[in-house]
């Protein structure tokens, strides 16, 4: 995505500065924008902080289908990369419909990208390098717990702020529309200079295909440039990227190694975040060092501040003397220790690698030698010793705390609670629909749980929609798993039927990649269509393949007629917690009341 810090261009113009998105985000001026897409620094007037929006921008003459792919893919993604919350990552405030479109709304980051310092300032020291190295694998290790590929790590995705923290950015929540049409037809997801082989040639996309991507960009870190040619032909890269030799950095020592274990044809070779982390740890400055100093880090970036932001002094100032007399803290937290290497680890099965001579070893005091039958006697003395002590320590506690010295009669095993599906408690949450396309009317109450967050959908009319036009309200759960959605048709009768949405159901997910399986409808004769419609109950089951996933959820539905509207409510789960999602279906959808 172009920089561009100067007026507004002319792309621009029906979209100027000052314009308010969703009532509380205050446009202030435009960082940087590409094909399908400006991010613009603005204020949250309702938070009263300083955030960047992200709107997306729809080419002209894109299918609709295509168009509301890319709606649902934005907020797809935009509610997987919510649940993550790391230091090392920036973080999604907000998503929001604006005339339409989603419009995400991120953590404002004082920084410049490291594509940008590398153009400026050519390669980075190794421990400017290294600190990149950990910050980038550490975020990656975030969001592959979180089943979370980012797919697309580069150093334009890097941003080194102001204040020295490195954070990974862009996970997919607005992609260029060329991505979208090559992702469609099978063939590229990604930037060809840091795509992984696997994923250049079409096929699956997985977490090992960010394991290429951070040794791309490190090989761009320490070399200067990336490991292949970035402005050329994208197609010429790609096919150099599949059948061409695996680029090597000239330089040598451990971030080499690292680079080399990392950017492997064969995605299941390619060394751990663990354990690139575990190579880099000695590597890195020490805590509170300034290692990006020498560089200037206070000019905008594509995803930073807005003009009128005011930065901290860089570096920052000294902090004042401590008084050594002043009592220390009563928990100092963990010591920086680099973490041993388990058993069965990466080194048991990777290419061996040179390593940093051990240091000298202090003298040791001479020791008297003593005959086998001398060292066995201690032996079996210091062995019999220890029982006696270990024993007679657990009885004189067990004895102390008035239990008994025999074992229980039976272990308890503990099973942790399945964290994907907790829920809290429910709580009634009261939203509108209205103005919608003029009829009045909308306010609606239902309980949900309390932490569930809410933003509302537009669906205008469209010939490819065989739907009349509606407002959605979507309550999504923390970890974006579940999902509750109160529809609002404002007229929909009498052109319109619940048989007639069962068939518009059935034909959304009649693409490729897609089924839908109808499990139950009650009453019965509402999938007929014989006689007026009433409240009917649905249960549907989809599965959607992305890559080499199936996301595979059930629905419960709720068609509620009303005069000439129709409410749905959808309680959506996973398909293997199908029985909760009953159960939450079966105390949610009583609880809707819509005004009157």
């Amino acid at each position: 995505m172009a920089v561009d810090n100067g007026p507004v261009p002319p792309a621009d113009l029906d979209h100027p500065t000052g314009r308010l998105i969703a009532g509380r985000y205050r446009l202030q001026r435009v960082l940087g924008r590409g094909s399908m897409g400006t991010v613009w620094a603005a204020y949250d007037e309702v938070l009263h902080r300083r955030v960047a929006v992200k709107e997306m921008r729809l080419p002209p003459g894109m299918p609709e289908t295509e168009a509301a792919a890319l709606r649902e893919r934005t907020l797809r993604e935009a509610r997987a990369i919510a649940v993550l919350s790391h230091p090392n990552v920036v973080t999604l405030h907000d998503v929001v419909q604006q005339d339409g479109e989603p419009v995400v709304v991120m953590e404002l980051v004082p920084s410049r990208s490291l594509a940008e310092l590398l153009r400026t300032h050519g390669a980075l020291s190794a421990a400017q390098a290294a600190a990149v190295a950990d910050a980038v694998a550490a975020a990656l290790q975030a969001a592959h717990r979180s089943g979370i590929t980012h797919r697309d790590v580069k150093p334009g995705n890097v941003l080194v702020g102001a204040n020295e923290q490195i954070k990974l950015t862009d996970f997919g929540i607005a992609r260029n529309v060329s991505e979208v049409t090559m992702t469609t037809t099978g063939i590229m997801l990604g930037t060809p200079a840091f795509i992984a082989p696997e994923v250049a040639a079409g096929g699956a996309v997985s977490p090992a295909a960010d394991l290429w991507g951070l040794g791309a960009t490190l090989f761009a870190a320490v070399e200067g440039h990336p490991p292949y040619d970035a402005d050329g032909d994208p197609l010429a890269t790609v096919t150099q990227v599949v059948h061409g030799e695996v680029p090597r950095p000239a330089s040598t020592g451990p971030l080499a190694e690292v680079i080399e274990a990392l950017m492997v044809k064969d995605p299941r070779a390619r060394m751990p975040l663990v354990e690139v982390r575990r190579r880099i740890y000695p590597l890195l400055p020490e805590p509170g060092t300034s290692v990006f100093a020498p560089l200037d880090l206070e000019e905008p970036t594509e995803l930073t501040r807005p003009a009128t932001a005011e930065l901290p002094a860089f570096p920052p100032p000294r902090p004042a003397p401590v008084d050594p007399d002043a009592p220390l803290a009563a928990d100092p937290g963990p010591l920086p220790f680099a973490p041993s290497t388990p058993s069965g680890s990466w080194e048991s099965w990777a290419p061996s690698t040179s390593a940093a001579p051990p240091p000298p070893a202090a003298p040791v005091p001479r020791r008297v030698r003593r005959g086998p039958v001398a060292t066995t006697l201690l032996v079996l003395t210091a062995a019999v010793l220890f029982a006696a002590a270990a024993g007679g320590g657990f009885a004189l506690t067990r004895v102390a705390a008035g239990r008994s010295l025999l074992p229980p009669p039976a272990a308890v095993r503990y099973e942790a609670p399945d964290v994907a599906t907790t829920v809290r408690p429910l709580q009634p949450r009261t939203a509108g629909t209205a103005p919608a396309y003029g009829v009045p009317g909308g306010e609606f109450t239902i309980s949900v749980p309390q932490d569930w967050t809410m933003f509302v959908e537009q669906r205008a009319n469209d010939p490819a929609d065989p739907l009349p036009p509606r407002t959605l309200v979507h309550f999504v759960s923390p970890d974006g798993v579940m999902e509750v959605t109160v529809e609002r048709f404002p007229v929909y009768y009498p052109n319109y039927s619940i048989r007639r949405y069962l068939d518009a159901l059935r034909s959304w997910w009649a693409r490729p990649g897609h089924s839908y399986v109808l499990t139950r409808v009650a009453p019965a004769d509402a999938a007929s269509g014989r006689g007026p419609d009433r409240q009917t109950d649905v249960t549907y089951r989809t599965v959607e393949t992305q890559a080499s996933t199936d996301m595979a959820r059930s629905h419960f539905v709720r068609f509620l007629p009303q005069r000439v509207g129709l409410w749905v409510i959808d309680v959506t789960v996973p398909n293997d917690q199908e029985e909760k999602g009953q159960t939450l279906f079966d105390q949610i959808a009583p609880t809707f009341t819509a005004a009157t």
